[in-house]
């Protein structure tokens, strides 16, 4: 059984102008704040400007505050309507056993009843998990195009085994949780970004089960924003994958060096290439990316 709230809980809109304060003491927000910013233990200042978040994300671009404040918001007013916005994937007793557990969990944008979920895997490097960037914005989106959509916090600072297992458990999760959430299981994606792209590939790949989550189905397909990765299975799922022809961390020809392996083995792929982007460009406002995250819906609602 799952926690619902029971009572509407009013939390003030953000604003481009605020402060980290507004988000750490939001009522929305209470009890999981600091897990949607990027960084698990830091001791942050509350009247940093929302505006100067980009500095919390050294490995990001195109960091917009008005796409971040948005996407915020819609989990204020969903939580305002007396929604639950936010789970723990983990028991109590585990993360009592493991305290760095207690970093991780699932934010929550609703679609409509019993649609498909994506699960939406952040980067950060592993050093950090960059929401505010590239989850929120996209679980906004797809959640908007009547898809629902859980974006993950995880374990950072370990490394992406450890990672990649947080996203395991969160499957499995929802799996066991679908009736009460009201999503359907059938036809799920993963999405992610840099070091959460890796993630959702080797899930892709491997399924929960290689990485500790229960026996179930692969995704019905992975979205990957500008990463490198050569890990590759007999079979995959079909796949979407954007990058910036500036990208510096994860090269272009390191994504297409996976695109054609992919092509050999039979895999549905497409790919888009944007001019003048680096990386780490999430939800790309204001940039010749903007828009991919619709295209990527497009795509995995063909694979249904």
């Amino acid at each position: 059984m799952i926690a619902e709230q029971s009572v509407e809980v009013l939390g003030e809109h953000l604003t481009a102008d605020g402060r980290l304060a507004d988000i750490l003491d939001n009522p929305a927000f209470a009890g999981f704040a600091e897990r949607i910013l990027p960084w698990a233990g830091r001791r942050y200042d509350p009247a940093m400007p929302l505006g100067q978040m980009a500095s919390l994300l050294p490995y990001h671009s195109a960091v917009d505050t008005g796409t971040v404040v948005a996407a915020l918001n819609r989990m204020i007013d969903d939580a305002g309507a007396g929604q639950t916005v936010f789970y723990d994937i983990y028991s109590e007793a585990e993360r009592r056993a493991d305290p760095a557990k207690a970093a991780t969990g699932l934010f929550f944008y609703r679609g409509r009843p019993g649609a498909p979920f994506a699960v939406i895997a952040p980067g950060g490097g592993f050093s950090y998990v960059g929401s505010v960037h590239e989850g929120f914005p996209y679980a906004e989106a797809i959640s908007d195009l009547g898809l629902n959509a859980f974006v993950l916090t995880y374990r950072a600072g370990q490394g992406g085994q450890v990672a990649t297992e947080d996203l395991a458990a969160a499957i499995t999760w929802i799996f066991r949780n679908a009736e009460e959430l009201g999503v359907g299981t059938d036809g799920y994606s993963l999405w992610g970004s840099s070091a959460g792209a890796r993630m959702a590939a080797y899930i892709g790949s491997h399924g929960p089960a290689a990485f500790g989550g229960a026996n179930l189905p692969k995704p019905a397909a992975v979205v990957m924003a500008y990463t490198s990765h050569s890990d590759l299975a007999e079979t995959e799922p079909p796949t979407f994958v954007v990058v910036g022809e500036r990208d510096g961390i994860a090269p272009p020809g390191n994504m297409e060096r996976r695109i054609a392996a992919l092509r050999r083995i039979g895999t549905p792929v497409e790919y888009h290439l944007f001019p003048n982007v680096g990386h780490g460009f999430g939800a790309g406002t204001g940039t010749s990316a903007e828009g991919w995250i619709a295209e990527a819906v497009r795509f995995w609602r063909q694979q249904l």
